[in-house]
């Protein structure tokens, strides 16, 4: 009974991992040729300053979702507010459902991630703008571990895998991560 226990215990804290994104390990930026915008005002935009205002805003959620889905994990709180100034849904909930999961078979994050993340796309003309994300994440240090005496559950351990994000901005104007996958099958 016990080992079942803990069987059905490692599968469903093996979901909380696929919930850290992980993003490629190459980088590709392209450009293309767009016509100058005119603000409201009249007044001409420079496309280049807008794309990379998009890019550092973007990075900038993506390195806040990774930290705060990092120590919310550690304190085991699906509802650390830190989450939601980083995440939307759908993304948002899987990383909540994640972590009351591991909560509830009393498992919990420790260690950290590695992660340098390029920039693959830019979709300012896009409703919403989006952003594309890769990533090489490193998770060998960020391990899945029970509470009570921080023994690591069987089949969680980490790896450097291929990972990608979407961050979108908001009508609010915030970019926020709305979407991640981390790619078992892509190591890098």
């Amino acid at each position: 009974m016990r080992g079942r226990q803990l069987r059905r215990a490692a599968i469903c804290l093996l979901a909380i991992v696929a919930a850290i994104p992980a993003t490629a390990c190459a980088s590709g930026r392209g450009t293309v040729e767009r016509p100058t915008p005119v603000r409201d005002d009249g007044h001409r935009t420079n496309p280049d300053v807008d794309r990379h205002a998009a890019e550092k805003a973007a990075l900038d959620a993506y390195s806040g979702y990774l930290t705060a889905s990092r120590k919310a994990g550690q304190r085991s709180d699906p509802r650390a507010p830190e989450l939601s100034r980083f995440l939307a849904d759908p993304l948002l909930t899987r990383v909540r459902v994640s972590i009351r999961e591991a909560k509830e078979h009393g498992a919990m994050r420790t260690g950290t991630v590695k992660s340098d993340p390029t920039v693959t796309a830019v979709s300012l003309d896009a409703k919403p703008a989006t952003v594309e994300i890769q990533d090489c994440l490193d998770t060998t240090g960020y391990r899945l571990v029970y509470a009570k005496d921080k023994r690591p559950v069987p089949g969680s351990g980490g790896g450097r895998h291929l990972s990608t994000a979407t961050a979108t901005r908001y009508p609010d104007g915030r970019w926020l991560i709305n979407y991640g996958a981390t790619h078992r099958d892509q190591p890098c």
